[in-house]
């Protein structure tokens, strides 16, 4: 007779390992995408084979004087091999050793989970249009459970279609322009960005919400406020710090935001819509020049540098905190979309050497640098006479300062 787990003595908890990270694994997902071994190798990996087992299925594992029932996970990308990983049936996960002595029951198979969006309800009257254009990003994927991560799970149209607030509005589309995730994002991805808004704004939208990761989201905001100077509607980029799956997503609070601004908006700018803090209550607008991120996990993680946002978007509806901004119309809107990949952001720090900028600027034929100077904007004495023959063949050479507020004064 085996011994149930609750009974087994300490003497058996060895073959138990504990699995790194365990909370970041609260649910069975996305296992029909996985490969034939799941990411086990090795033993695990043959077992599995040998007995006809998959991720998702309920099995029985059974070691000589010890045996326990779960559902069988991916595995960890940086996991211990040699380890199946189990989900128990009271939601926690744990790593079960496996030898040539292991036997593995399969007790029933896993039911692939499946999304179905709801309809997208008709369009209503007296409604303004918005159009959501996906680039991917946090807002628009789920977790991992391999690597913790998150990937690309759900479409435009699924996005919207699952939050039902969207529809009291805007009559929304939808549409997949990307799936990038942010640090891939370059100058190719904004022109392309930037061309299909336009294209937007002469199918006579109200505004155009662009769901982006948030790690290069203000950067991709700074560029499209070049490329879309003076917009005749709100562009508005949107993401989430957390994924839809997990219960502290903030990306239908912010998706909601961000297409209440698109279509009600006074102003129209190429703006930024994420929450102002961990609290639901106040959704921060940036404009697309002055945001930057400054925490890496924060639901609050945007700030507008030397100036305050926008506006921001609450329960009772939107306010504006300042009264010089764009306004809706087409007067003076300039569509622009060269971008130069012959620029760089180099940032000087102590003991730096003056000739890594001339390399740079050789090797990449670079028309331009900015310096991350500090404080006021100052580099090392040694960098004069370098910066002097720079701007002398004519070479753009801007400054900034590694601090992020205040100015250079130049």
């Amino acid at each position: 007779m085996k011994t149930p787990l609750h009974r087994r003595s300490s003497s058996l908890l060895n073959e138990l390992e504990p699995f790194p990270n365990a909370s970041l694994y609260p649910a069975l997902c996305c296992f029909s995408q996985m490969s034939v071994k799941h990411g086990y190798s090795g033993v695990v990996g043959e077992l599995l084979d040998r007995f006809g087992v998959g991720v998702g299925d309920e099995v029985l594992v059974e070691k000589p004087g010890f045996s326990i029932r779960g559902f069988v996970m991916a595995r960890y990308e940086f996991g211990e091999p040699g380890v199946l990983v189990l989900k128990l049936g009271n939601g926690y996960n744990i790593g079960v050793r496996i030898d040539q002595t292991t036997k593995i029951s399969k007790l029933a198979s896993a039911v692939v989970p499946a999304f179905n969006p709801p309809l997208p309800p008709p369009p209503r009257e007296n409604l303004p249009k918005v159009a959501v254009v996906n680039t991917g990003g946090t807002i628009a994927s789920r977790i991992d459970y391999r690597t913790g991560g998150v990937k690309p799970a759900l479409t435009a149209s699924d996005l919207v279609s699952i939050v039902p607030e969207i529809a009291e509005i805007a009559n929304v589309s939808a549409e997949i322009l990307m799936q990038v995730v942010s640090e891939n994002m370059t100058s190719r991805e904004w022109v392309l960005m930037a061309s299909r808004v336009n294209q937007l704004f002469e199918e006579g939208v109200d505004g155009v919400v662009i769901t982006h990761g948030t790690d290069t989201m203000g950067y991709t905001a700074a560029a499209l406020s070049f490329g879309l100077l003076n917009p005749p509607v709100p562009v508005v980029l949107v993401g989430a710090q957390r994924s839809s799956d997990r219960p502290s997503s903030d990306a239908a609070t912010n998706l909601t935001a961000a297409v209440y601004v698109a279509a009600k908006a006074p102003f129209a700018e190429v703006v930024v819509c994420m929450h102002g803090w961990h609290s639901d209550e106040d959704i921060y607008i940036h404009r697309g020049t002055r945001v930057v991120k400054f925490h890496t996990s924060s639901r609050g993680a945007f700030q507008s540098i030397n100036a305050a946002p926008l506006a921001v978007k609450t329960p009772a509806g939107l306010k504006t905190l300042t009264d010089e901004y764009h306004r809706r119309g087409w007067e003076n809107y300039a569509f622009r979309t060269v971008f130069d990949d012959r620029a760089m952001l180099i940032k000087f720090y102590p003991g730096m050497n003056p000739e890594a900028v001339e390399i740079l600027v050789e090797k990449f034929r670079l028309r331009g640098i900015i310096l991350e100077g500090t404080g006021l904007g100052h580099v090392a004495s040694s960098f004069i006479p370098v910066l002097k023959k720079l701007d002398e063949e004519g070479v753009f050479v801007g400054m900034t300062s590694q601090c992020r507020f205040g100015r250079v004064n130049m």
